[in-house]
């Protein structure tokens, strides 16, 4: 049966599309004359944040709803690391090094995207933050599999633009890094970072904090290349010092490899029956 709630009111596009086909007078070229959801300028004031913010939210929430997206393994990592072809352009002989990563990247994202495909691209579905390095590799392994997978970009004055593997229906762009970071962990099944920078560790933390308070359930949280992570990070120092406590230390775990991960991933999820 039609909701006839709908049908009371005229199409919001339609008024829009009305609205534009109005005399060119001083009064319609006026600001104040425009509809206000049409008006971009009335939509960037400052008092209208919490509107944008809500915008920001509900957008990409509802494409994932209707794409049926229940799940997803999060890709988080630097943006710099080349791709191994491409390591001697590297600036400096570290993320030459590191380029390794991005080969492990893009088969863990191939063998995760297999088994998205199983339940029709519904579950574990790859994220990444849509830029180029690692998280470019997470998308590409993911089209290597012939699956979609989700980008999450963000306006940056650098380094920020969709890579070519994004599934198109799915490349979002934010400008608020708090509502990119819930899109990142609403749904998230896993969390697997790898070398970077400051954007890694900020998104590596955040998610740590919230399910080291409860603000998230735990799930399998693979920190990819332990002498990288040790050597940045005293984890152990942390704890000695009281500032977590020691158990804090087996939310996550050291993983080398894609089929190590991958292998994790299936594990956690059989001893829970999912």
């Amino acid at each position: 049966m039609k909701d006839d709630r709908n049908s009371q009111f005229r199409d919001a596009h339609s008024d829009r599309s009305t609205a534009e086909q109005v005399p060119d007078t001083p009064q319609t070229r006026a600001p104040a004359y425009r509809l206000a959801f049409a008006d971009p300028d009335f939509l960037c004031r400052d008092e209208l944040r919490p509107v944008r913010l809500q915008l920001e939210l509900l957008k990409p929430e509802m494409i994932l709803n209707e794409r049926g997206i229940e799940s997803t393994v999060v890709l988080f990592g630097g943006a710099r690391i080349p791709e191994p072809s491409k390591k001697d352009s590297a600036r400096t002989e570290t993320l030459s090094d590191l380029s390794r990563y991005y080969d492990e990247a893009r088969e863990f994202s191939r063998m995760i995207t297999m088994k998205s495909m199983a339940s029709y691209g519904r579950e574990y579905v790859v994220a990444t933050g849509g830029g180029p390095g690692v998280m470019e590799a997470g998308n590409r392994g993911a089209d290597d599999a012939g699956g979609s997978s989700i980008g999450l970009n963000i306006v940056l004055p650098h380094e920020q633009a969709p890579n070519e593997y994004v599934t198109p229906g799915l490349c979002f762009n934010f400008h608020y890094f708090g509502i990119r970071k819930m899109h990142f962990l609403m749904r998230a099944k896993a969390i697997c970072v790898f070398p970077g920078g400051f954007g890694t560790l900020d998104e590596m933390f955040e998610a740590l904090t919230l399910i080291q308070t409860d603000r998230m359930n735990k799930v399998p949280f693979l920190l990819f290349g332990e002498e990288f992570w040790r050597k940045i990070i005293n984890w152990e120092a942390l704890a000695d010092a009281g500032t977590i406590s020691p158990e804090d230390l087996e939310l996550f775990r050291f993983v080398e490899t894609a089929q190590e991960a991958a292998q994790i991933i299936d594990d956690w999820y059989a001893d829970e029956g999912c």
